[in-house]
């Protein structure tokens, strides 16, 4: 069935292209008034076929971009505080960037749709970040600097899907492999097979390891990289994104379907990354050129939003409740013959950052779940609690004079770290001494302003309400070497630095000065990788071997060590077993991952014996079939 010449004959002769924007449909007018006033025939359209069609002013008609930006800052009023527009003149859209967009799109979309009639180009809204960064900016001009490829990009994946697309067909069979992440916790990579699709679902590293053991296994029979339909993203931390810009190194051309934040992050971590590797004298392992190309291939969708990205794969992203965007991935794979849900990293409660992960789906056979705090010692103290050990153990090294260090993993922790101390400092509950934030938080945490439609209900009403706790005065950033050195000869200061395991980054500079006096502190609020620094000094160790100014040399630790549980991301044993418990409908086989092997058996063997139903926990490059 030729989708789009049904619906191009059906309008009449009001069409000059039809084309497709992944999953969704594109129509192309020279028709002026057809596009000020053809949307209720193209909604029968819609009504029926069940697919998104967009209608849009053919670029023949689009009048001159200059004029353009002049009548938008004539239209919206000044207090949306426009920051940037942009046009990408092969689509006919033209993007505001706003402090305010509510105000830009108005009442009932009422400004859009005035924008819209007016100068002809479709109107697409975006949040200014509260805090300013050249590195997201860049990230956002790459999407439009070579928008007749993505066009043609877009258009391609279309003809995918419809060319083969057949909702009467029914698929044979359906089965994933773990490449990487089973009975571990890091390079996740699963790889989703039906007869007529291949899907890659995260695409990690393991940080914490070395050689073979860093990366998925790539050299398998099953693994083509020419024959991958797409790839698909749970969340931005590395051992989930890690090697995705080198799987365009290595030839993919297809799309990735994420979130809009994870897009952001992602590349953000990438190109730190890079960085960290010329830190350590080692050759990265892709280029910004390869973080490029991930970028042009992305396919952001928001929570909720339903899109297919093969003829027999649908997908649907929800809100996991681990970090900015992270998301649950439900797949409806053969028309509703089989609902595969993957969790990613979730956490079942809320915090002060994120609400917790959705438990409701339409439909659900069989589940993928993470199980990094699964096992039955796995019981995280109430978080009430983990804060009051959070601010003892901060308030006890600053009255003895010491520093505190919390390693950090960029996204999702330091952003909580930052909510609690910002709490209680302007409370007045601890004393007030400066917070620096190093490495690549302070560029996620403008991330997080720009998208607080994905923060919790309070977070999202304070950056509303020009209370953003991100910009709070109480923050300091740490931009240069020189500005390194004054904190470590400064006085007593609480440090956020990444990496949260000590594995590269600024916190494992801050360590190497901090590690010797007793007064200073180091508190781990996240997981710490088998073999990592972070995971040794977390048991005890009370030396280790560094490279300081370009020489190997042992490194006394005499600092004190903190633990707190409770500030996981990740969901604790109890949180695991309610998310089961409560979701809807149940699932009738539940697959074990992304935990260490006796974390993996133990959670299996709960949720068998409390559900009543098949758990498996499969070997990394074990195959199971789904049906």
């Amino acid at each position: 069935m030729d989708i789009l010449k049904n619906i191009t004959d059906r309008l009449g002769g009001n069409i000059t292209e039809a084309n497709f924007e992944g999953a969704n449909i594109v129509l192309y007018t020279e028709n002026a008034k057809f596009f000020k006033e053809g949307e209720s025939r193209i909604k029968e359209i819609v009504d029926e076929i069940k697919k998104r069609i967009e209608l849009r002013a053919d670029q023949k008609i689009l009048p001159d971009a200059k004029e353009v930006e002049i009548k938008i800052k004539e239209i919206v009023p000044s207090d949306a505080e426009i920051t940037n527009i942009i046009f990408d003149f092969h689509r006919s859209i033209v993007l505001i960037e706003a402090k305010r967009p509510g105000i830009v799109i108005g009442k009932q979309g009422s400004i859009l749709e005035q924008i819209k009639k007016t100068t002809l180009w479709t109107p697409q809204v975006q949040r200014s970040s509260a805090i300013k960064s050249q590195i997201t900016d860049n990230i956002r001009e790459v999407l439009y600097a070579n928008n007749n490829y993505r066009r043609k990009f877009l258009n391609s994946i279309g003809e995918k899907i419809y060319k083969e697309w057949n909702p009467e067909k029914v698929e044979e069979w359906i089965r994933i492999t773990p490449l990487g992440g089973a009975r571990q916790v890091g390079r996740s990579c699963i790889l989703l097979q039906t007869p007529n699709s291949k899907v890659l679902i995260d695409c990690g590293i393991d940080v914490a390891s070395s050689g073979k053991d860093k990366f998925p296994y790539f050299n398998v029979p099953e693994f083509n990289i020419a024959e991958l339909d797409a790839v698909i993203i749970s969340h931005a931390h590395l051992d989930h994104v890690g090697l995705l810009p080198y799987l365009y190194k290595m030839g993919y051309k297809g799309p990735t379907y994420m979130t809009p934040p994870t897009m952001d992050v992602a590349a953000l971590l990438s190109l730190d990354f890079i960085g960290v590797a010329y830190k350590q004298a080692s050759q990265p392992l892709f280029s910004s050129k390869d973080i490029k190309e991930m970028v042009k291939h992305t396919i952001c969708l928001n929570f909720n939003e339903v899109t297919d990205i093969a003829p027999d794969v649908r997908i649907t992203m929800y809100n996991s409740g681990h970090t900015l965007g992270s998301a649950m991935v439900h797949f409806n794979i053969g028309n509703g013959l089989h609902n595969f849900l993957y969790t990613g990293d979730y956490k079942y409660a809320k915090t002060r950052l994120l609400d917790p992960a959705v438990n409701s789906f339409p439909r659900i056979e069989s589940v993928m779940t993470e199980s990094t705090y699964g096992s039955k010692n796995d019981i995280l103290p109430p978080r009430v609690e983990s804060e009051e050990q959070f601010l003892e153990a901060i308030t006890k090294t600053i009255k003895q004079g010491g520093k505190v260090l919390i390693p950090e993993l960029g996204l999702g922790r330091a952003q909580e770290t930052m909510l609690v101390l910002e709490d209680v400092m302007q409370n007045n509950k601890i004393e007030k001494v400066p917070i620096y934030i190093d490495g690549m938080i302070w560029d996620i945490n403008a991330i997080h302003t720009a998208y607080p439609d994905f923060l919790s209900n309070k977070v999202k009403l304070q950056v509303f309400q020009d209370k953003n706790p991100f910009t709070s005065e109480l923050f300091s950033r740490v931009g240069s070497p020189q500005e390194r050195r004054k904190v470590i000869e400064g006085g007593p200061c609480i440090v956020l630095a990444t990496s949260g395991m000590l594995v590269g980054g600024a916190s494992v500079e801050y360590f190497k000065e901090f590690a010797g006096n007793e007064k200073n502190a180091i508190v781990f609020v996240c997981y710490q990788g088998v073999g990592s620094l972070g995971r040794q000094v977390q048991e005890g160790s009370k030396e280790t071997r560094m490279i300081v100014d370009g020489r190997e040399e042992r490194v006394q630790i005499n600092l004190q060590v903190y633990t707190i549980q409770g500030f996981s991301a990740h969901a604790g044993r109890n949180e695991i077993l309610a998310f089961f418990n409560n979701m809807r409908p149940k699932a009738k086989r539940i697959i074990i991952n992304h935990g260490e092997v006796s974390k993996c058996l133990d959670l299996a063997s709960a949720l068998y014996k409390l559900n009543r139903v098949e758990t498996n926990v499969p070997r990394i490059l074990d195959t199971l079939r789904l049906r």
